[in-house]
């Protein structure tokens, strides 16, 4: 599966380029016009535009980066503490700018504050970037945590520096930031990402989703922290130098009809959101607003971050499809931190496909149609963006023919070089080789090896097929289940069982695996009065119709109880976690 190969005298070309040198460019040839639009909910619920130009934002970011360069040593890291705003943006492009390693991060004060402080620890930062809002927070955070000793600089009152002079840009290899995945059950691991990744999967995303200057603009509302979120309101506007408009996650989440409004004030917008959040906005978003919006003009909407449901494509497009939208425009897309973001990504101008395969079949590591009951509908999330991806028998490394499911494997300029301070980790994930004599390719890229994803797929007629996790695939009795089959069949069980909140794992017992549920209640009113008596057999039941397999134990609980990753995604492991400590509690009392 090699379409669209990395040509590396293309990467090679402008070795010392960085995001820092394309700003410093911008600023110089079209300085006055709009760089950045910040939509800001939280003083009106509107919105209020807050627009940088390029020369605005290159002297925000020249001010972080001779603080930065003052204060800090070639090779420190600097965490990146501040809410999502236009500081934010100007303190990660300051650190690059100052050839210091960026530390992308959040600001204290949410449910993942165990996380932040985890991550501290770890990457051990020389210097903390945050706002006059936030200092308080984030000192009273580093006091109670034993996170401090790092300097604390306050980005929003440094004075902008126009015409200060561009340090020496960095090599190709020099570390640009660490971009900590989302992991509950470890302290997470930042992935180590070089100038040269960042600007290789920059160029992919935009050439994949067509940015182009004076015709589209990048609209997102993701946390900037996160590896999409920095790829969409960064790093392709700053590579093609095009206008992006940013938006807090919070102001989605109250009104995901704002993230509407602003694609539709925007044309040519190019977007991105994980799957659940095409199914929330279409829920919530009134006749009366969406008779206002005209989303004929959305350039790209990109569906990752978690595995793509074709009913929430379904549901989003039947929603929005008499406002203009077109189907074509949504792109199904597959990626990964360790590869800086995007892998594959569905073709331009096509509309989402589908394809439904036998359950048990699929589980067993062969993708067949769906003959009986047990089906599983995937989406395609297309073919590789400018690199190579191989289907691999994750315990001999060798490559698997179309239509096995195997470990998903990826080579090329934007995969990552390992995890900070991880060596063993970083030898087990980065730099493989294929265990395939005679292919030209069995080194890798340029042979740099090969990224283990951890996740398993399928390629079918050229286009590959996220199938699950490796590490949440559930066995028992012998046979395996993937999760995400038996959560969708819980959700679709009972009407008093929310959407996109449903956790399927297995535990230990004495009789070997067996699988436990973790579900929310549905803010549905009228489901109030469903005894949870009911609703559990109603999973049960289903499960065992569709899948063959008893559920030993249910939990529900109420909205917001389910534990999520800081992006947004329900944690299967911090659940599995919880319910063993909840069991342990019961079995000692």
């Amino acid at each position: 599966m090699n379409s669209h190969s990395p040509d590396p005298a293309a990467t090679r070309s402008a070795p010392r380029e960085s995001l820092a040198t394309l700003l410093d460019r911008w600023a110089v040839e079209q300085g006055d016009h709009p760089a950045l639009t910040h939509l800001d909910h939280s003083r009106d619920p509107g919105g209020v535009a807050t627009t940088l130009t390029w020369r605005e934002l290159d002297a925000m970011a020249a001010a972080v980066a001779a603080r930065v360069e003052h204060q800090t040593d070639r090779g420190d890291r600097v965490a990146v503490l501040v809410d999502q705003s236009p500081a934010y943006v100007a303190a990660f492009l300051g650190v690059l700018r100052a050839r210091r390693i960026a530390v992308p991060l959040f600001p204290p004060g949410s449910p993942h504050d165990r996380r932040l402080a985890a991550i501290l620890g770890d990457c051990a930062p020389a210097l903390v970037l945050t706002t006059s809002r936030l200092v308080d927070d984030v000192e009273r955070f580093r006091r109670d945590t034993g996170s401090g000793g790092a300097a604390l600089v306050v980005v929003d009152t440094l004075r902008p520096r126009r015409g200060h002079p561009l340090p020496e840009p960095p090599h190709a290899e020099e570390i640009a930031y660490l971009q900590y995945t989302s992991g509950s059950t470890r302290t997470p691991a930042g992935v180590v990402l070089t100038h040269g990744n960042v600007l290789a999967n920059a160029r992919q995303a935009a050439d994949c989703y067509g940015v182009e200057r004076g015709r589209t603009v990048n609209v997102s509302w993701l946390p900037l922290f996160h590896d999409m979120g920095l790829m969409l309101a960064v790093a392709t506007p700053v590579l093609r130098g095009t206008r992006a408009v940013l938006m807090d996650p919070t102001a989605f989440l109250e009104r995901p009809t704002r993230w509407l409004q602003a694609l539709s004030a925007n044309p040519g917008a190019i977007t991105a959101a994980p799957s659940f959040a095409y199914s929330y906005a279409a829920g919530r978003c009134s006749p009366e607003e969406r008779s206002l919006l005209r989303l004929d003009d959305v350039v790209t909407l990109v569906d990752g971050s978690e595995q793509v449901s074709l009913a929430n494509i379904d549901r989003f497009h039947d929603t929005f499809g008499p406002c203009g939208l077109r189907r074509e425009a949504h792109r199904p897309s597959y990626g990964l931190a360790e590869a800086t973001v995007l892998v594959t990504a569905s073709r331009a101008g096509t509309a989402p496909r589908a394809r439904t395969f036998d359950a048990r079949t699929l589980a067993d590591g062969h993708a067949v149609a769906a003959v009986g009951v047990a089906s599983s509908t995937l989406v395609a999330c297309g073919r590789p963006v400018d690199q190579h991806v191989r289907i691999v028998d994750p315990r001999t490394h060798r490559p698997l023919a179309d239509g096995r499911v195997g470990e998903i494997w990826v080579s090329g300029p934007n995969v990552g070089v390992g995890y900070w301070g991880r060596p063993k980790e970083s030898r087990r994930t980065f730099g493989l080789t294929l265990d395939a004599p005679g292919d030209p390719l069995a080194a890798g890229w340029e042979g740099r090896g090969w990224l283990r994803t951890g996740d398993l797929g399928v390629v079918v007629d050229g286009d590959l097929f996220v199938t699950g996790r490796i590490k949440d695939m559930i066995v028992i009795d012998g046979r395996n289940h993937y999760p995400q089959d038996i959560e969708l069949t819980v959700e679709l069980a009972h009407p008093a069982v929310r959407r996109h909140s449903v956790a399927a794992f297995a535990v230990p017992c004495d009789e070997g695996e067996r699988l436990v549920v973790v579900a929310e209640r549905a803010r549905d009113e009228r489901t109030w009065s469903a005894p949870t008596s009911d609703v559990v057999a109603a999973a049960r039941s289903a499960v065992s119709a569709a899948h063959g397999v008893s559920v030993h134990d249910m939990w529900l609980l109420e909205p917001g109880q389910t534990p999520r990753t800081s992006s947004g995604k329900i944690s299967r492991a911090a659940s599995r976690l919880q319910y063993l400590a909840h069991a342990r509690r019961s079995a000692a009392s």
